[in-house]
């Protein structure tokens, strides 16, 4: 089995995500690709993040309507930062003959050096950087030094779209057609989410 993992604050998904996934899957043979939105980033965020029920929903709202995507809230059940070597460890023990690809962006991935456990994460998996056309992929390799060597790349159309973009139009009032799913930009209609600072922290009522 080649298992693609999708990692990320998905805050919120959108079709950079989506594309990016779907052109992974069909590059690397996956069978599925599971998205996995974190808990807490490891990395600090220069904004409050959103509510992790809130995320996963949108996730879940996203994916389910690919056979070859779902959702898992593995990240969102382990206290503390989420890192990525814990998510992988944790899969390759479910999954132990499964062939694991980690999807992000390639700018994500040239800053591998930063993330807990480097050489761990690529004997476990191989990264897939997504980019978008024309992107300068000799970066790749002065940033990573040997670890390039794990790391495959591959171009995809609507990685431009951020979901920092999608905030900030939320919050000026702007249309986000087009930018995420239907069914993501009613959810973040229906729940105020990123109207203002209040919302951002917003909790689901259970």
């Amino acid at each position: 089995m080649r298992l693609g993992i999708m990692g990320g604050t998905f805050d919120p998904i959108h079709y950079g995500h989506l594309v990016a996934a779907e052109e992974a899957r069909a590059a690397f043979g996956l069978h599925l690709v599971t998205f996995i939105p974190c808990r807490e980033p490891p990395h600090k965020k220069d904004y409050q993040v959103t509510d992790a029920e809130h995320r996963y929903a949108m996730t879940m709202t996203a994916t389910c309507t690919n056979p070859h995507f779902d959702a898992l809230r593995i990240e969102l059940e382990r206290l503390g930062p989420s890192y990525t070597i814990d998510t992988l460890r944790q899969l390759h023990a479910a999954h132990p003959q499964a062939e694991l690809f980690f999807i992000t962006g390639a700018d994500a991935v040239r800053e591998l050096l930063t993330w807990r456990e480097p050489e761990r994460l690529v004997a476990l998996c191989r990264f897939v950087a997504v980019t978008r056309p024309g992107y300068d992929l000799r970066g790749l390799e002065r940033d990573l030094g040997e670890l390039a060597r794990s790391v495959a790349a591959i171009e995809a159309p609507g990685v431009n779209i951020s979901s920092t973009q999608i905030r900030e139009r939320v919050a000026q009032g702007r249309s986000i057609k087009y930018l995420t799913p239907d069914a993501v930009e009613t959810y973040i209609v229906k729940h105020r989410l990123y109207r203002d600072s209040d919302n951002q922290s917003h909790k689901i009522r259970r």
